[in-house]
């Protein structure tokens, strides 16, 4: 009895072994930081592949070229690359800027899949091209011309184009930051609009519910809704402002539209461009683009609440290696995410880990040493992602 107990055991984490292999969750499976490089002409741009080592360090990267020409620039929130781990498809797609392009990356490869365009005029020159997307589809931010272009998701990686629609904030403001849950995908513009659309059908259909943030309304325009979150349940929407001071705002999306939303704010830093919510919901890292440090809130899921967490002292080499912050990720896809890589915007781009420590309803963040660890291949760093990824 004892020896067949132990067989079917055996058997049985065999095959969980397997079907965990096929799905590219295998333990002790290969975990990835992953930089849009965004190079501008007359460089051939490409993304840097980092490997995870213990506590959170990372390897020199390894670089694989997607051949077109990005511009070391643009928007804080037009997220320039997005990664897929759904139904047997492991992929990293990153937009290429000046020429239009997004490439396909197999992570079990780390080779060019394909790469596809949108429209001859979808083109991101002047701000670059954002991205998000679910097992079926992607859908692209075009800054120069204010559209969402439509992509369905091929075998190894490739995509095949749609069609477009165009957009605009209320006072003809610019496509910025994009986020997606199940049906709904949200925009923000840089008049200080927000707008959500229905994309049960593919293409972006507008909810009709395109409205100010009330940060916006508040201040004047002086301050705007630039990254956003939704929450795993689909229940809250979470903009991170660009303002001078911290600002974070909620909208309960439990109704299939935007709400108006509700204000946080905090004075100790200057800027809430990029933020990113913690795996188990409990912490939003509020990234203070131009006051180089991290801020962090904790978080109601239940209530969208935030309330006062920490923030990190002075990320080190600002002014000397780099000018902002910027896009996030994090070391563990578990609890609060054990802190968060940032990339750092400058001639010498890099990636810095900062570790978060919670007790209680207090919390300290701090850069790890050994931090940070440089992009040679970037002359303007602003989007990393990391495989696996979150899993909402």
């Amino acid at each position: 009895m004892k020896k067949s107990s132990k067989c079917w055991l055996l058997r049985t984490a065999a095959l969980l072994a397997g079907v965990l292999a096929l799905n590219g969750l295998a333990l002790g499976a290969t975990q990835y930081v992953i930089t849009n490089d965004d190079m501008p002409y007359p460089f051939l741009t490409g993304i840097s592949v980092y490997t995870v080592e213990a506590g959170g360090m990372l390897s020199s990267p390894q670089q694989i070229k997607t051949l077109g020409f990005g511009i070391a620039g643009g928007f804080f929130a037009t997220n320039r690359m997005s990664v897929l781990n759904s139904g047997g498809q492991q992929c990293v797609y990153a937009s290429s800027a000046a020429t239009g392009e997004i490439v396909g990356v197999a992570i079990n490869t780390l080779t060019v899949g394909g790469n596809a365009t949108g429209s001859p005029t979808d083109l991101g020159t002047t701000n670059g091209i954002g991205m998000v997307m679910n097992g079926q589809y992607l859908y692209a931010s075009f800054t120069d011309v204010n559209t969402i272009g439509t992509f369905a998701v091929q075998s190894g990686c490739s995509l095949s184009f749609i069609n477009d629609v165009s957009v605009a904030g209320l006072a003809g403001g610019v496509i910025n930051g994009m986020a997606i849950h199940g049906n709904m995908l949200i925009a923000t513009y840089t008049d200080g609009s927000i707008q959500s659309f229905n994309i049960s059908a593919g293409a972006p259909v507008s909810n009709g519910d395109e409205q100010y943030s009330t940060a916006t309304l508040n201040s004047m325009d002086a301050t705007y809704p630039n990254s956003i979150d939704i929450t795993s349940d689909g229940h809250y929407a979470i903009f991170g402002d660009t303002s001078t001071s911290v600002v974070v705002e909620v909208s309960d999306i439990s109704s299939g539209q935007l709400t108006p939303t509700v204000l946080y704010t905090g004075n100790k830093s200057i800027n809430s461009s990029n933020i990113m919510l913690s795996p188990d919901e409990t912490v939003l890292y509020v990234v203070n683009t131009q006051g180089a440090s991290v801020t962090a809130f904790f978080f109601n899921a239940a209530t969208g609440a935030l309330s006062p967490g920490c923030k990190s002292k002075t990320v080190s080499g600002q002014s000397a290696n780099w000018s902002y912050l910027a896009g996030l990720g994090f070391p563990s896809q578990t609890g609060n995410g054990g802190g968060v890589y940032v990339a750092e915007y400058g001639s010498t781009s890099a990636v810095a880990l900062l570790s978060l420590t919670v007790n209680g309803q207090t919390c300290s963040m701090q850069e790890v040493k050994g931090s940070p660890f440089t992009d040679p291949n970037s002359l303007g760093l602003l989007s990393i992602g990391t495989f696996p990824p979150r899993s909402f």
